[in-house]
C-alpha cells in the first residue's frame, strides 16, 4: 500500500481510494474532497502496479477540471493519465481513426451554432431573432444528447420555441443539419454521436480503444446525458472497471439532458457495485451545513453532510442570516455595506462571493459595490488570459526571459508590470483601469508565490500552461456569479441574493421537476460558503414573496439579518426586522 498516495485521507475517503477494481460508485457530497479521492485513487493504483498510467481514462465535464486533475496527478508524481472531457476524448478518437476508415481527414467543428442556424433560417425564409436562435441551438443540443431523431423531438416537444411553432422549429433543425453536412462539419454533440457510431459499427476500432483504456473514472456523474452514458458503455465493452463519482443534490443541468438516474441507479445497473458515501464536509461550518441539509431533506439521493471542523474547533460558526429589503437597489447597497465591513475586518476580497440566479441581477450589484470602492470580477465574462493587458504582459515577460536578467526574478516581473501601468495604489473601482490593474497585480502575486528558484522562463512557461488549461488566477476582487457558474467553486463568505419567488425558483419553473432543479441550484449556492452565509431578497415593484425554499429550510437554522431596508423614494412601507414568519412565507413545494 502506497503511503504517499493514501496520506491525509479520512476513513471513507480511504475506502474509496483503495477500491481499485470496479464497479465503484462514490456518492460525494459538496466539500467532501471528491477530486482528492479521485486523484489519490488513481495514484494508488499506479503506485501498486494495478494501473498502467497510459491505460487510465479520467473523464470530466470541463477543460478546467481536466487540467486540475492532471496537475494534481503530476504533483503526486503520476504522469501519462488521460484526463479529458467527454468531447475531447471522443474528438481525439475520431481524429485518430477517421483517416483510416474514411480515407480523408475528419470533418471540421462548427465554431458558432447560432451563426450557422441564422444562415439555415435565411435559407428557408425565416428570420428569428438571436434569442430565439439561441433557444433553438439549445433544443438541438438537448435532442442529440437525449439521442432523439428530429421526428421524435417533435413528438416530445410540441410547444415550439418562442414564436416558432414546432413545425418551423423542425424545419429549421433539418435545414441546419443539411447546411452543416454541405460544409462537412460536426457540432459538439455530433462528435459524441459520431464516436459512438464508429465504436458500434467498427469492431476493430472498439477493440483498439478498449485495449488502450482499461480503467475508467468519471467525475460529476450526476450530469451525464443518455448519449454520454452510451459512449461510456461503448468504451467499457464487457468490462466493469469503472468508478463514478457524483452528488445527485448537485444535478443542475437537467435542462441540458443531464440525468441523475445513472448515478442513483448505478448500484442496481452494475451488480455487486461497491458504494462509498462521503458525507464529511471540509469546506463549511456546521450552521451552513444545517441549512443545506434542511433544504435537501428527503430528496432522492440526498446526503447528510457533517462538518469536519476547523483545526478541531468542531466546525461551529455564525448562523446564516436571512434579510428582506424593499427593492433591489436597497438589497444591493446593503450587500455592498456588509462586504465593506467584512473586508475592513480582514477578509480577503478573493474569498467573498455574491451569487444570484440570473445574469440580469448583476448590474445593480456591480454598481453598488463600485460605489463602495470594491472591485469585482463577474464570472462568465472575459477570461483572464484573454484580457489584452494580460496577453501583453505575458508577451513582454516571455521576451525578457530569453536575455540575462540583472535583478531578481520577482523584481523583473514587477518592473515589467510597472512599465505597463501597475501602481502601488489601485485606481477607483468600477472601470476598465481598475480591471487592468487587478489583472497585472494577479500576475505579480503569482510571481511572488512561485517556488524558490523559479526562473523567468519557467514562470512564463507556467503562465502559458495555465492559459491552455483555463487555470485562471484569482484576482483580489469580490466574485459575482450565477449559481450555475459557481458550481465547483468555494468562498469563505457567500451572499446569496434574490431568494424570492420568481427569482429562486425562477418564474418559468412551473413543474415539480423544474422547481426541484431550482432547489438543487439553491443548494449549490449554499454549499459554496465556508464561514458565513447571508441570504437576502427584496419585494420589488412586483411585490415578490420570499422563496418557498426559505420555508423549507425553516426558521430553526436561519436568523433574522436585520431591518427591512429602504432606498429612498422607492420605499412604500416602514421596515421591520425579518422574522421567522417572513422566512416561512411562500407556498411549500410538493414533496
Amino acid at each position: 500500500m502506497s503511503a504517499a498516495a493514501l496520506s491525509g485521507l479520512d476513513e471513507r475517503q480511504l475506502e474509496a481510494a483503495t477500491a481499485l477494481r470496479g464497479p465503484v460508485v462514490v456518492l460525494a457530497g459538496a466539500g467532501t474532497g471528491k477530486t482528492r479521492v479521485i486523484t489519490h485513487r488513481i495514484a494508488h493504483g499506479v503506485d501498486t502496479g494495478a494501473y498502467s498510467p497510459g491505460r487510465v481514462m479520467a473523464v470530466t465535464f470541463t477543460t478546467k477540471a481536466a487540467g486540475e486533475m492532471r496537475g494534481r496527478l503530476r504533483a503526486m508524481g503520476v504522469g501519462g493519465v488521460s484526463a479529458r472531457t467527454f468531447h475531447a476524448a471522443a474528438l481525439a478518437q475520431l481524429n485518430f481513426f477517421w483517416p483510416t476508415l474514411a480515407g480523408d481527414s475528419a470533418p471540421g467543428i462548427v465554431d458558432n451554432k447560432v451563426r450557422l442556424l441564422a444562415h439555415a433560417a435565411d435559407g428557408i425564409g425565416l428570420a428569428p431573432d438571436v434569442a430565439t436562435l439561441r433557444d433553438v441551438a439549445a433544443e438541438i443540443e438537448w435532442r442529440k444528447v437525449s439521442m432523439l431523431g428530429v421526428d421524435e423531438y417533435a413528438a416530445s416537444r410540441p410547444q415550439g420555441v418562442g414564436r416558432l411553432g414546432v413545425d418551423r422549429v423542425v424545419a429549421l433543425q433539418r435545414a441546419y443539419e443539411k447546411l452543416k453536412d454541405e460544409r462537412r462539419q460536426l457540432d459538439f454533440e455530433d462528435v459524441l454521436l459520431a464516436c459512438a457510431g464508429m465504436l458500434e459499427a467498427e469492431p476493430q476500432v472498439a477493440k483498439a480503444v478498449r485495449e488502450q483504456y482499461r480503467h475508467f473514472t468519471v467525475d460529476e456523474f450526476q450530469d451525464v446525458s443518455p448519449l454520454q452514458n452510451r459512449l461510456l458503455e461503448l468504451w467499457l465493452g464487457d468490462r466493469r472497471d469503472l468508478c463514478v463519482v457524483g452528488d445527485a443534490s448537485q444535478t443542475i443541468y437537467s435542462f441540458a439532458g443531464a440525468d441523475a438516474r445513472y448515478l442513483l441507479d448505478f448500484g442496481t445497473r452494475y451488480e455487486g457495485a461497491r458504494v462509498v458515501r462521503l458525507e464529511t464536509n471540509y469546506r463549511s461550518d456546521a450552521p451552513i451545513l444545517a441549512v443545506a441539509n434542511e433544504l435537501m431533506r428527503g430528496r432522492p439521493g440526498a446526503l447528510h453532510l457533517t462538518a469536519a471542523g476547523r483545526d478541531g474547533a468542531g466546525g461551529e460558526g455564525p448562523v446564516p442570516t436571512v434579510t428582506a429589503f424593499e427593492d433591489d437597489r436597497a438589497e444591493a447597497r446593503a450587500v455592498a455595506t456588509r462586504i465593506s465591513a467584512q473586508i475592513a475586518g480582514g477578509a480577503d476580497p478573493r474569498h467573498i462571493a455574491v451569487l444570484y440566479r440570473a445574469h440580469a441581477q448583476s448590474a445593480e450589484l456591480v454598481a453598488a459595490l463600485a460605489d463602495a470602492g470594491i472591485a469585482t470580477t463577474v464570472l462568465g465574462g472575459r477570461r483572464f488570459f484573454d484580457m489584452p493587458e494580460v496577453r501583453q504582459a505575458v508577451m513582454e515577460l516571455r521576451a525578457a526571459s530569453v536575455a540575462p536578467i540583472e535583478s531578481g526574478f520577482v523584481d523583473t516581473v514587477r518592473d515589467i508590470l510597472r512599465s505597463r501601468g501597475l501602481t502601488d495604489e489601485p485606481p477607483e473601482a468600477g472601470g476598465a483601469l481598475r480591471d487592468a490593474w487587478e489583472a497585472r497585480a494577479a500576475i505579480l502575486r503569482l510571481a511572488q508565490e512561485a517556488p524558490e528558484g523559479t526562473t523567468l522562463r519557467a514562470f512564463t512557461d507556467e503562465l502559458t500552461a495555465r492559459a491552455k488549461a483555463h487555470d485562471e488566477p484569482a484576482m483580489r476582487t469580490v466574485t459575482l456569479a450565477t449559481l450555475h457558474a459557481a458550481k465547483g467553486l468555494e468562498w469563505e463568505h457567500v451572499h446569496l441574493v434574490g431568494v424570492a419567488e420568481g427569482l429562486l425558483p425562477i418564474s418559468y419553473a412551473t413543474t415539480f421537476e423544474q422547481v426541484d432543479e431550482e432547489r438543487r441550484l439553491a443548494y449549490v449556492g449554499i454549499t459554496r460558503a465556508g464561514r458565513t452565509l447571508a441570504l437576502t431578497w427584496s419585494r420589488g415593484v412586483r411585490e415578490r414573496q420570499p422563496s418557498r425554499f426559505l420555508r423549507e429550510i425553516g426558521s430553526g437554522t436561519l436568523r433574522a439579518g436585520g431591518a427591512i431596508a429602504r432606498s429612498g423614494a422607492a420605499s412604500r412601507r416602514a421596515g421591520s426586522p425579518t422574522s421567522s414568519a417572513a422566512a416561512r412565507g411562500g407556498a411549500r413545494a410538493p414533496r
